[in-house]
């Protein structure tokens, strides 16, 4: 209030005359439309204020008062730029200017919330409930009749002005944050997000979204974001707030197309690493399937993933219908999970197991439907043989042979993948599996498997014949023998699974599946090699020198364990002596050895006995000789008295020397 130095007073009056203060003389000002006047007096007056040491607060009050009504004035005649500035100036709550913006405003006034604004300043606010408001009724005054609402002129002027309004709330905004500095945030100060957000403002908006201090809310925030598809802004906020669901949501949509964002490079990966620390199974599970259709290898990932979390019993029901899942989603990540289950869980459900067999054995029918594959497949079947037939020592197995001259593809690793299956389980129906492979219209191109599955049936003569005389392969068939019934040798399966895949290279090489891990029956071993040698030795053989020479290499590997009369009643008359003769001059060798084996055993134990009787015998006589009548009423059998040769001998520690004498009466005891 300004001070007066003159007084005027008369009988009936009383005046002073002062000087006009800031506040008339602005709204003088205004009120003769003369803004850019009132700006400058109001300028001029801050500078003054700024240039003082101390200031009182009546001043900046007037200060504050005559700016926001130079800021509204040019708010209602949509100088909106101009408004802006002085409305910060006037240091206007930022509530009361979002107030004008109701797609922005959300739910920033409660019921019973209240502004302190200036009463000479509410009188002057537009009346209108927003900023379009604002701006139709200004066009309307400024432009009517001249131009309609639907005039495309009308529309673009509407859209332009619209668009400086909401610039102007940015900088507003944005200059209130950075006033305010290190100061209490305020509900206001989650509003700049949507100004930069309708503007198209991205770096901005990732920088406000980028505070740690923001105080964007966001169930206010997140349509304007869908609406304006700043989606990478929304995953960011979204994370922030913990909203895995709708994190997830959004980047699914992101995957398939629905949305599009520069900003999120790899979706997928993003949804890979936020499903890797959730715990709740279900819910790895259910996009993990999703997954699985999008990308198997990322799916198959998770689905691993969520079932090795933690420890639990195995649920065969569980994992059934998720299996059922995953191959409605995708046929080969069906086989995959399977082999996981199955191959590295070690899972013991016989329906898996057979459900694996099934595959396995399908996909290695579907490989021969390739007119292609049956060609190489029958060329491999017939080189094993020639390269068998032709040399004398043992050659490689034709699995071996199989894996290292095929070329390396799909159907090379189903035929393996089968066959060390097949040896590997014993949970499948082997008459099933046999059945199928006996049933194919090729049977003799997959003998091997053949030989597998009926020496799990324990056909062992089926199975041998089946090597030796199908596939011509010796090496197989010895090693059937050698193993108690297994075709493939632990160190081949170990060297052919090493290619296949996860898991495969671990049921290779597990002890109770290469049969490492306890020893083959004797009896068992003796068996098999007399049926092989009866497969070897039967009538009419395919290649009389190959097999002679085959039987002969049986003999002297194996043919320890047999006895040399069932090997001769075995050998056809034809055959040359020379063909056994090293295993008979060995059995007779080995017979030889046993018999004097025998006799040093029996003269050792001559000694021991003889030793023996010189440490009883001085215990004997001195314990003496008891001669009993037997009376009529005691039979000589019902005595209780016995001597007890071991307690004597533990008492005496010394035996004394014994004399030619004390032997004249005692006969020889031998212990056999």
């Amino acid at each position: 209030m300004a001070n007066s130095g003159i007084l005027l007073f008369g009988q009936n009056f009383l005046q002073s005359l002062v000087p006009a203060t800031l506040i008339s003389r602005i709204e003088s000002l205004l009120e003769e439309h003369r803004v850019q006047d009132a700006v400058d007096l109001a300028d001029q007056q801050r500078r003054k204020l700024e240039g003082n040491l101390k200031v009182k607060e009546q001043e900046l009050d007037e200060l504050r008062y005559v700016y926001q009504r130079i800021g509204f004035q040019c708010f209602t005649e949509t100088l909106f730029e101009d408004a802006g500035n002085h409305l910060f100036n006037g240091e206007v709550d930022p509530r009361l200017l979002i107030s004008y913006f109701p797609d922005l405003r959300g739910n920033l006034f409660a019921d019973r919330d209240s502004l302190d604004v200036f009463s000479g300043v509410v009188e002057h606010m537009p009346r209108e409930s927003s900023v379009d408001d604002i701006i139709v009724s200004n066009i309307v005054r400024n432009y009517s009749p001249h131009m309609s609402h639907t005039a495309p002129p009308t529309t673009e002027l509407h859209h332009v002005m619209s668009m400086a309004a909401r610039d102007m709330l940015e900088v507003f905004l944005r200059k209130c944050r950075v006033r305010r500095g290190l100061d209490p945030i305020t509900k206001a100060d989650r509003n700049p997000s949507s100004a930069a957000m309708e503007n198209g403002k991205d770096t901005e908006l990732q920088g406000l979204v980028a505070d740690p201090h923001h105080r964007i809310v966001l169930s206010e925030i997140e349509p304007v974001l869908h609406k304006a598809r700043q989606y990478g802004v929304l995953c960011t906020l979204l994370q922030q707030h913990d909203e895995r669901d709708k994190l997830l949501e959004i980047w699914s949509q992101l995957v398939d197309g629905r949305y599009m964002a520069d900003d999120v490079p790899d979706p997928l990966g993003a949804m890979v690493s936020a499903l890797s620390t959730v715990k709740d199974r279900t819910v790895v599970q259910t996009w993990a399937l999703w997954m699985v259709k999008r990308n198997r290898d990322l799916g198959m990932k998770l689905l691993i993933l969520a079932r090795d979390t933690g420890k639990r019993r195995e649920r065969p029901e569980e994992d059934i219908a998720l299996l059922e899942r995953i191959c409605e989603a995708d046929e080969e990540a069906g086989q995959q999970y399977l082999e996981y289950l199955v191959l590295q869980r070690r899972h013991s459900s016989r329906e898996l197991h057979a459900r694996l067999a099934a595959l396995l054995v399908g996909a290695v029918f579907k490989s021969l439907e390739d007119e292609a594959v049956f060609r190489l497949w029958r060329a491999k079947s017939g080189a094993s043989s020639s390269s068998t037939s032709k040399v004398p020592t043992t050659p490689s197995p034709f699995i071996s042979y199989f894996s290292s001259t095929t070329p390396d593809s799909p159907h090379k690793r189903a035929r393996l993948k089968a066959a060390l299956f097949l040896q590997g389980s014993d949970l499948y129906n082997f008459a099933t599996v046999r059945e199928q492979l006996v049933a194919c219209s090729f049977p003799a191109m997959l003998g091997v498997e053949i030989a597998i599955v009926e020496g799990k049936l324990g056909n062992h003569e089926a199975a041998l014949s089946m090597l030796a005389r199908e596939v011509h392969d010796a090496a197989s068939a010895e090693a059937y023998c050698a193993l108690g019934g297994d075709v493939i040798t632990p160190r081949t399966a170990t060297v052919i699974a090493a290619d296949l895949g996860p898991g495969w290279a671990s049921w290779s090489s597990t002890p109770a599946k290469t049969g490492a891990g306890a020893a083959v029956d004797p009896v068992l071993r003796a068996e098999l090699i007399k049926i092989l040698l009866r497969v070897y030795m039967s009538p009419d053989p395919p290649a009389l020198a190959h097999v002679e020479a085959r039987a002969a290499n049986l003999l002297n590997g194996q043919g320890k364990t047999l006895d040399a009369l069932d090997v001769i009643a075995l050998v056809p008359p034809p055959w040359p002596l020379r063909t056994v003769s090293s295993f008979l001059a060995r059995s007779f060798r080995q017979l030889l050895h046993e018999r004097h084996e025998g006799k040093l055993v029996k003269s050792i134990s001559s000694g021991q006995n003889l030793a023996c009787k010189d440490r009883v015998w001085p215990i004997l006589r001195e314990e003496g000789m008891w001669v009993e009548e037997a009376s009529e009423d005691t039979d000589a059998g019902d005595t209780d008295e016995y001597i007890d040769e071991k307690t004597a001998l533990s008492i005496h520690d010394t035996v004394a020397p014994v004399t030619d004498k004390a032997w004249t009466n005692v006969a020889d005891v031998h212990v056999e």
